[in-house]
């Protein structure tokens, strides 16, 4: 390695290091190849960790083998493709954010004659879009009061019937469709509405007011979701309440770390109020370096499919390639921006308020989440990355049939059942369809994030694939299987009692059913089997009526095995067209099928 590295070009790109084991350990970026990986080493008495590196990077580097580059243009592709391969990839050392979501804004269409309020995660075609946002959870609460306290067009159908419906009965609606309401009477009541997004503390005491309304006419379920619709709101923002007019439009951004835990928060300020913030909580067994952190909560944040609202970025701490950032942001998104680091005023306030808020977020996960769990866990099957985030996979078929996979997530300790996924498998064997459920979630790791372990119901068999295949894509990914206790040939399931065997890299463990670490495998390996059952349930059923259609239109079973094991699903043979039907069965019969799907269709 010595010798890779004095030979490094002068040049702008990516590099890489990987342990013994040819196991990526991290990823950079720099201007100068030759000047930033030597600046890790001493060349004295041979290849050592220089003396001025921190803890974190000082391992790594004791752990480093060999050295590979990649050259690019200029600094802020490397930036760019650095950022990619991380989120592919998920070096050991890299910090990376694994919140993937888009965050929804509420949106209206000004050009149309009667505009709806809607919901978006994406840019929305149309040059008179005004956009509100980006919300965490609330979004939907606060469409709901929208419709609930002011007179809108309550759904998209309403217009177009041309004739008013129970909502302009029940006081809802002022019936645009029969032109009830003029243009102008309709854009007041918008113009209502959207002053009532920008102040939350007044849609909240009219919430208030109609609650009180149902509670006195007794009617406490309804009284219940407005309730429940305040709360959401209110929650949607984790920091004080500030109004400070002069300031308009700004992100901020904002990391607090203490020891092997963080917290990146972004605070959302638009008509100098805070409209929203969402945070993200990160652990790492190696610590975190806060420049980086701050790169990749930006990029993460930043693409070029979300409105951009804010005149300028406001970050709490102070950026050493922050022109860089820009730049790359620039040209990834297509448009200026403008990051700050304010050190007076009121814009350092608000850097100041989100910091302390990041802080308190971070002391409040802390107290959620079992750490000590997930350490001895990483201890116990001798885990590269402490299994903070967990992904567990399970298949399921009856004789080869509607076979189908899933997916669930666990994130500290807690279903994160948004990242569920299932999957329409088409291999016959277990094995085969373990390496295609597998596989397609391996391809996906550059636009959902890799876990820190893949956790796979089955043997050592299974297990062993699945590293196979990490391997294959090159991503730092850890794998263990738990296996079920076999009792006269059947699986065992019972919980505190079952003998499951769980399967490392290291071979078989056996734990005790008490043992608190086995009892958290065994309960992530059931949920993924649950969610795998319900899936199967609710694929045979459909293909059960697809089938019984396709019976009725006098085919019999053997015509319909072999459109099946031709075109592989029903969603498939739907879309046959004349000629390949007729290609595989006589002219009668091509027709019959094709009458049925056209009909069906």
């Amino acid at each position: 390695m010595l010798n890779a590295i004095k030979n490094l070009p002068d040049s702008a790109g990516i590099y890489q290091y990987f342990d013994i084991n040819n196991k990526l350990l991290y990823i950079g970026k720099a201007k100068s190849l030759k000047k930033r990986v030597k600046s890790y080493f001493r060349f004295e008495d041979g290849l050592s960790p220089a003396p001025n590196l921190s803890l974190r990077i000082h391992k790594m580097i004791s752990e480093t083998n060999k050295l590979e580059y990649l050259l690019v243009e200029n600094e802020h592709d490397a930036l760019i493709l650095e950022n990619s391969l991380i989120k592919q990839l998920k070096p050991k050392y890299n910090i990376l954010l694994r919140d993937d979501k888009t965050y929804p804004y509420i949106y209206i269409n000004l050009a149309q004659e009667y505009p709806r309020f809607e919901t978006t995660r994406k840019l929305v075609k149309g040059s008179h879009i005004k956009y509100f946002g980006p919300f965490s959870s609330s979004h939907k609460a606060i469409l709901e009061a929208l419709y609930l306290l002011l007179p809108l067009v309550q759904k998209k159908s309403c217009l177009k019937d041309k004739k008013s419906c129970l909502f302009y009965q029940i006081n809802k609606c002022l019936a645009p469709c029969e032109a009830k309401v003029s243009k102008e009477e309709y854009g007041r009541i918008v113009q209502n509405a959207m002053e009532l997004i920008n102040d939350k503390k007044r849609m909240v005491k009219q919430l208030n007011a109609k609650m009180l309304q149902a509670s006195k006419a007794l009617n406490y379920e309804e009284a219940s979701r407005l309730r429940d619709m305040q709360i959401a709101i209110k929650n949607s923002i984790h920091v004080s309440r500030i109004d400070l007019a002069k300031l308009e439009d700004f992100d901020i951004f904002a990391v607090y770390i203490e020891n092997k835990n963080a917290c990146a928060l972004r605070l959302f300020i638009r008509d100098g109020k805070v409209t929203s913030s969402t945070h993200t909580i990160l652990n790492s067994t190696n610590g975190f370096d806060k420049e980086e952190l701050y790169e990749r909560l930006l990029f993460e944040y930043y693409t070029p499919d979300i409105p951009y609202l804010a005149k300028n970025i406001l970050v709490a701490d102070e950026l050493e390639n922050k022109d860089v950032i820009t730049q790359a942001l620039k040209e990834r998104c297509g448009h200026n921006f403008n990051i700050q680091n304010p050190k007076i005023g009121d814009k350092k306030a608000l850097c100041d308020l989100a910091v302390r808020n990041a802080k308190e977020l971070l002391l409040l996960s802390k107290n959620e989440i079992k750490i000590t769990l997930f350490e001895s866990l990483q201890d116990l099957l001798e885990l590269s990355n402490t299994p903070f985030t967990v992904e567990v996979f399970d298949n399921s078929h009856l004789m080869g049939e509607a076979s189908v996979g899933a997916m669930i997530t666990c994130k500290n300790g807690k279903f994160a059942k948004q990242n569920y996924r299932h999957y329409h498998l088409h291999a016959k064997d277990e094995y085969s369809q373990m390496r295609e459920l597998l596989s397609e979630r391996a391809k996906r790791f550059d636009k959902s994030p890799a876990p820190d372990l893949w956790l796979i119901d089955g043997g050592e068999t299974l297990r062993s694939l699945a590293e196979d295949i990490l391997q294959s894509v090159g991503a730092n990914v850890d794998v263990a299987a738990i296996a079920k206790e076999k009792i006269d040939a059947k699986a065992h399931r019972a919980k505190g009692s079952a003998n499951d065997a769980v399967y490392t890299k290291k071979g078989r463990l056996n734990l005790s059913p008490n043992d608190e670490r086995l009892q958290f495998l065994q309960r992530l390996r059931d949920e993924a089997h649950r969610f795998a059952i319900s899936f199967h349930r609710k694929t045979r059923q459909k293909r059960a009526s697809e089938n019984s259609a396709l019976k009725m239109a006098g085919l019999n079973d053997a015509v319909i095995k072999k459109l099946i094991d031709y075109f592989g699903s029903f969603e498939a043979i739907k879309k046959a067209d004349k000629q390949t039907l007729d290609e595989l069965f006589s002219k009668h019969t091509a027709r019959k099928i094709f009458e049925a799907i056209q009909e069906k269709a």
